[in-house]
């Protein structure tokens, strides 16, 4: 069972962000022509990440702060509130500067849900146990985004990515994709939590 859920899976993941990527084509040209009169040099950013089974992967943004190469590669996250711009924080806000990584999930990347996937430094100090979070491929959403996402402690959102992990359904990724649409436009305390296979 679990690899027919993991095959449909990957066929709704190429179908749901080819289509995703054909409905949010003018928002993605609207936000790429004012990134470019608004914020001078390249409309994405491009980052390693660690994907499935430690495999490394360049992951897509819009770029939503100002250029700054020698940060960027060296992943200095404590300045970025400094960096970024107005319209970044906009595209932030409203979750358009993740948009391209439907990409990602098109070319097998990611996924439409998974945990979220982090920089090499990170991985390389996982124990055993938080290890679990890379057998899945790393999502767009997860459980951790519609349980709370930047008000989790990392403890709970390594809980979180291992009980989605464990508890992986076809069922589970629709519950966790209607609830992000919710969240993004009403905000996520306005609904309860959800646990994998435990309610």
């Amino acid at each position: 069972m679990r690899y027919i859920n993991l095959t449909i899976k990957r066929v709704g993941d190429i179908l749901g962000s080819g289509l995703g990527l054909v409905l949010v084509s003018p928002i993605l040209l609207m936000s790429a022509f004012l990134i470019k009169i608004l914020m001078p040099g390249p409309v994405f950013f491009k980052q390693k990440r660690t994907g499935k089974m430690g495999k490394q992967f360049y992951i897509l943004k819009l770029r939503t702060m100002k250029v700054d190469r020698e940060v960027e590669e060296n992943h200095d996250f404590s300045k970025d509130e400094e960096r970024k711009t107005p319209f970044g924080c906009f595209l932030r806000r409203v979750k358009v500067d993740e948009l391209p990584q439907l990409i990602n999930v098109f070319c097998g990347d990611m996924s439409l849900v998974g945990p979220r996937p982090t920089v090499r430094e990170q991985t390389d100090q996982y124990t055993d146990y938080q290890k679990q979070r890379l057998q899945m491929r790393p999502g767009m959403t997860g459980l951790a985004q519609v349980n709370g996402n930047i008000a989790l402690t990392w403890d709970e959102r390594i809980e979180y990515d291992i009980d989605y992990v464990t508890n992986f359904s076809v069922w589970l990724d629709i519950r966790i994709i209607l609830k992000t649409i919710l969240v993004v436009f009403f905000g996520e305390e306005r609904f309860k939590k959800i646990k994998g296979g435990r309610n």
